[in-house]
């Protein structure tokens, strides 16, 4: 088949497999029937989301090694199923054994989306190295309508049939939708591509202050959203939403991610990774102090607007990654980056457990303004005197 018409069905099945991929964004409608069906405490379902998180981040380095050593369809599949292997096995845990559903579904289901993360991301950029905003953003803004995806999945078929039902058909769908999205995937051919843009490799990146420096700030990013985002719903409540509406605050939130996704990285392509990066974080900070007071509908309407930047900025770091550190190690290498979402899960999931609610509100514009700050020490990286990609 022709590269131009390979192309659009590489980003279709990518869009497909990223459609459900976007648990933690709905975690805060899974919160509470996971509470009840299972038994479980605040504390412990709120561990579940954080362990998922942190799972994903550190599954996005194993992903992205897989795929770099055997390519973007076996990583795909491998991510398949242990994602739709986490949600049937789910559906069976006791009620009450928080350890065992931790075990089962929060670790295998981070780490099967973050193998389907990096083989769908670095996929995507090599099909369209020209325009790899374009393609970062077309496939990370259907991660972002997953959580809209998911949120009436689980209010319908969880609402109906229990959460045991709901996870069993999640499973099923999973492996079916991504099962066949990674038997599209597949790297661009060698004959008539231009020759690979230089790279590091993963050691060499490790070593260097421009990854530390963006490890930092995609860790910073998390907290303005994460501390929050499990509790959603009764926040929403407590802020006079009428009971009935508060799932818009997801759905809402959702739709803001998918638009964040796929704005911010569009626009990076024209005024560049950083300059976006900054409005993220300006975005996050602003957002923070809104989202600390807002009631009613300006409450879903602040909670929207934090969700449009922290996708918008996590949806611009593969791009900002390979223009650092080149597209010849994209997928593995990103997978390094996003170890910082593992520990922004962990630091906001103690910060939900040690802080009160109005030292949260300050803690994420504290850590929005850290972030941003690690972003403006990042210089251009060379190697040898020669630059390793375009300018950031």
């Amino acid at each position: 088949m022709p590269k131009q018409q390979k192309g659009p069905r590489i980003l279709a099945a990518g869009a497909a497999v990223q459609l459900l991929t976007g648990i933690p964004a709905a975690w805060g409608v899974f919160q509470r029937p996971v509470m009840e069906e299972y038994a479980f405490t605040r504390a412990q379902a709120t561990l579940a989301f954080a362990l998922l998180v942190a799972g994903y981040g550190v599954g996005c380095a194993a992903g992205g090694l897989l795929q770099d050593a055997r390519g973007p369809r076996l990583a795909a599949a491998a991510g398949t199923g242990l994602l739709g292997g986490a949600f049937l096995l789910a559906a069976v845990v006791p009620a009450g054994n928080a350890a065992l559903f931790l075990a089962v579904y929060s670790l295998p289901a981070g780490v099967g989306s973050a193998f389907l993360a990096p083989a769908v991301l670095a996929c995507a950029q090599k099909w369209y190295a020209g325009r790899k905003g374009l393609a970062t953003g077309v496939t990370g803004a259907a991660m972002g309508l997953s959580g809209a995806f998911l949120t009436l999945f689980v209010r319908g078929v969880g609402g109906r049939f229990g959460m045991r039902v709901c996870f069993a058909a999640l499973g099923a769908v999973v492996l079916a939708v991504c099962g066949a999205g990674a038997a599209v995937l597949q790297d661009p051919p060698a004959r008539g591509r231009a020759p690979a843009a230089p790279g590091l490799s993963p050691r060499a990146m490790l070593r260097t202050p421009q990854y530390r420096l963006c490890l930092a700030g995609v860790a910073l990013a998390a907290p303005p959203v994460l501390l929050f985002s499990p509790e959603i719903l009764a926040m929403a409540a407590d802020r006079g939403l009428p009971e009935a509406f508060a799932p818009l605050c997801v759905v809402l939130g959702s739709a803001a991610s998918a638009a964040g996704r796929l704005a911010c990285p569009a626009l990076s392509d024209k005024a560049g990774r950083k300059p976006v990066l900054y409005g993220v974080y300006l975005g996050l900070g602003i957002g923070s102090a809104f989202f600390a007071w807002a009631r009613g509908w300006f409450f879903v309407a602040a909670y929207a607007l934090l969700t449009f930047f922290y996708s918008g900025g996590a949806a611009v770091q593969p791009a900002l990654n390979t223009d650092l550190f080149g597209l010849r190690h994209a997928g593995v290498n990103y997978g390094f980056l996003a170890l910082g979402m593992s520990a922004g899960s962990l630091l906001s999931y103690a910060g939900s457990q040690l802080l009160p609610l109005p030292a949260r509100h300050l803690a994420a514009g504290v850590c929005a303004a850290a972030g941003l700050g690690c972003f403006a020490l990042v210089k251009p990286l060379c190697q040898n005197g020669t630059a390793v990609a375009k300018k950031a």
